[in-house]
């Protein structure tokens, strides 16, 4: 018997080696998610519980589906087309207007984005620290983002992301858990397929919208297989890997959304609290925890915000410049990469710096700012759906390893979605 236990004993040692071992390898799924994540899920996820509860959590279940399926198809392209291309080589092979339409689109969602990150880690340091103005805070911000960005920007931007994880995962999981959440409510909103009725400050149209445009996101996409190109994940031998990482990102995702909707739903809603500033996240925090329930919020909100930042500027730079190779017909070398090449480093400066111009004082709100980010990236959706349709389902590029009929449903159901997002966009414009 004693014998047994030991042995036990040192099987489950032996799994959770493996596991660590596992995670100290996992690195793209992880820099992915968290670039993917950021401003976009804490304001509508905490907007969407406090304004509307549950109801609209199936809609949180349907953009990670979607993500998921258009992330993994990314990286399968990447991993077995037999030609040695990037994910932009494909698309420009279906026709020259795609690398223009993303290198234009990336341009101005990456200013954007990295605009949210940088104005609401600023708000957070302020908070934390306690003097000087959140405008100086997002200088700093800035400024420590350009000594990431340096030399083999990889390798330091994903051990900061993986800091940065667990930071989050202790401050909004503990967050949840303190608000008690309603599993009943929750499994109820995952599967009501409805939108409910007007009762908050933002539209629910442009918080559903938003709500997809963060989670199942647009150009962001694009960035995924960059991130397995930086990692030297190339190879059909890596598959098993890339996916297991992939999943274990989503995963985290999953219960990080899952974590600031909760403490919408449960502390914000009941209180009829509003979420038109951060602050009014932490007011309502502090009222059942005290201080330490602000430290706890601004500190995660800082952890999910920098995160983006490095890892957008990063990402939507290699974009902007394969798309740059492929609009003029040049290309790397195969011992040249991208973050070797001046203009990689230019307009990553320029993601890092431009972006600053939001954060001065009375420019706009970091809520107001978020949610039309967010719902901006739904218009890239549709170039990107229909585009990977193309080019994951040709057997001259990837012999067997084709789409499933499963993840071509899934294509085509994100292309209507976002065509109707869009569609909701413009005509709200002239409304």
């Amino acid at each position: 018997m004693e014998l047994q236990k030991e042995i036990n004993v040192q099987h489950d040692k032996t799994q959770l080696q493996k596991m660590w071992e596992a995670l100290k390898m996992y690195g793209p799924g992880i820099v992915m998610i968290l670039t993917m994540m950021g401003a976009g899920d804490l304001v509508t996820s905490s907007v969407s519980g406090s304004n509307y509860g549950y109801s609209l959590m199936w809609l949180l279940a349907a953009s990670l589906l979607i993500r998921f399926v258009i992330c993994n198809i990314m990286g399968r392209f990447q991993i077995y087309n037999n030609q040695g291309m990037t994910i932009l080589d494909g698309y420009s092979r279906i026709h020259k207007l795609f690398p223009i339409f993303f290198g234009i689109a990336g341009l101005v969602i990456g200013h954007l984005i990295v605009a949210q990150m940088i104005k609401g880690s600023g708000i957070a340091l302020a908070w934390m620290f306690g003097f000087g103005n959140a405008f100086i805070w997002s200088i700093v911000v800035v400024l420590a983002s350009l000594f990431i960005m340096g030399r083999n920007a990889y390798k330091k931007v994903e051990l900061v992301m993986k800091v940065l994880l667990g930071i989050l995962t202790f401050c909004f999981v503990g967050l949840a858990v303190y608000s008690g959440p309603s599993v009943g409510s929750i499994l109820k909103g995952t599967v009501g397929f409805g939108l409910p009725d007007e009762t908050g400050a933002y539209s629910v149209i442009l918080v559903a919208i938003s709500l997809v445009g963060a989670v199942a996101g647009s150009l962001t996409n694009l960035i995924y297989p960059y991130f397995l190109q930086d990692k030297g994940w190339t190879k059909p031998v890596h598959k098993r890997i890339q996916r297991n990482d992939l999943l274990f990102g989503f995963i985290c995702a999953i219960i990080l959304n899952l974590a600031i909707w909760v403490v919408g739903a449960e502390i914000l809603r009941p209180n009829g609290i509003q979420v038109e500033s951060v602050e009014d996240i932490s007011r309502a925090l502090s009222m059942y925890m005290g201080d330490l329930g602000s430290w706890i919020f601004y500190l995660g909100v800082f952890g999910i915000l920098y995160s983006s930042v490095i890892g957008t500027a990063n990402g939507y730079a290699k974009v902007i410049t394969d798309c740059y190779y492929k609009v003029t017909n040049k290309v790397l070398t195969k011992d040249e990469k991208i973050e070797g090449d001046s203009k990689f480093k230019w307009i990553s400066l320029f993601l890092l710096v431009s972006p600053i111009i939001w954060s001065i004082p009375g420019v706009t709100g970091f809520v107001a700012l978020t949610l039309f980010t967010n719902a901006l990236n739904v218009v890239g959706l549709p170039a990107i759906s229909i585009g990977l349709l193309i080019i994951s389902n040709q057997k001259k590029y990837l012999g067997k390893h084709t789409n499933n009929w499963f993840e071509n449903i899934m294509l085509v159901a994100t292309t209507i979605l976002a065509i109707w997002g869009s569609y909701q966009i413009i005509i709200s414009f002239f409304a």
